[in-house]
């Protein structure tokens, strides 16, 4: 293997991917473990088959924990049984929910669901994996963030305040531990051809107005992410902390 080969390799890595069924986390799972890693599948319904099949074509090696992560008194015991069978050396925070209702109206009870599943899981988990990464001196962490990191959005008070803050928390753990080894970033996804962005591509307004932003020209998909996952995964990545880097098709650069 060049070097060049060996600074991207997973290879003798394990990595956890939360909401490894589909979309975004499916992809990245499949990436990391193609470029290597033992990738540890958590998801909340028993149907993660697709992604386990998948990873069995490419050789890969898995292991699949369902874990409803909306309930968050329950992530520390959770995340101790993971620790008890595996050491971890890549944590994706993927999982996350959006709930689509105007501010005047949104509920609280959408709202404590949003910011339970997108933030508070993610510090929890975050808390719990980085504790063993810090004792090693070494781990990734990336967190998925959004364009709602840096915008406001429409219809999603309570989705977009979560991912302000997990852009803000990726910063928070970089400070406090990038002198330790653990590198925490995130990556901030444009508009992608997803489960969550469905009702938006089905709005022929709202799917021509965002087209229209994209300077590519084309929703993204969930493929698009891996390039950035695998980098951030890496070696490649020991120098990046506290960065949020959009894969967007140029959004934010319009």
């Amino acid at each position: 293997m060049s070097g060049l080969q060996n600074l991207f390799s997973l290879k003798g890595k394990t990595a956890l991917v939360t909401g490894a069924r589909t979309g975004i986390g499916q992809a990245i799972a499949l990436g990391l473990a193609t470029a290597g890693a033992k990738v540890l599948l958590v998801g909340h319904q028993d149907n993660m088959q697709e992604t386990e099949s998948k990873i069995e074509e490419l050789g890969g090696e898995y292991r699949t924990y369902l874990i409803d992560l909306s309930k968050v008194n329950e992530i520390k015991s959770n995340c101790q049984k993971i620790l008890a069978e595996n050491e971890i050396d890549i944590l994706v925070n993927n999982a996350g929910i959006i709930r689509r209702e105007p501010a005047a109206t949104h509920s609280l009870e959408d709202w404590q669901a949003v910011v339970d599943t997108n933030l508070h899981s993610v510090f929890l988990l975050c808390q719990e994996f980085g504790k063993p990464m810090l004792e090693r001196k070494r781990g990734k962490i990336i967190n998925i963030a959004s364009l709602l990191s840096f915008q406001g959005g429409i219809t999603v008070p309570g989705y977009t305040s979560s991912k302000h803050a997990v852009a803000g928390l990726t910063k928070a753990l970089a400070n406090e531990w990038a002198n330790a080894g653990v590198q925490v970033n995130a990556i901030a996804p444009g508009y992608i051809a997803t489960n969550n962005t469905e009702a938006l591509r089905n709005n022929e307004e709202r799917n021509t107005s965002i087209l229209q932003r994209i300077p590519a020209g084309r929703w993204g998909s969930p493929e698009d992410l891996v390039g950035a996952a695998i980098f951030l995964a890496s070696d490649a990545s020991d120098y990046v902390n506290g960065h949020i880097l959009t894969v967007d098709g140029g959004w934010m650069a319009r």
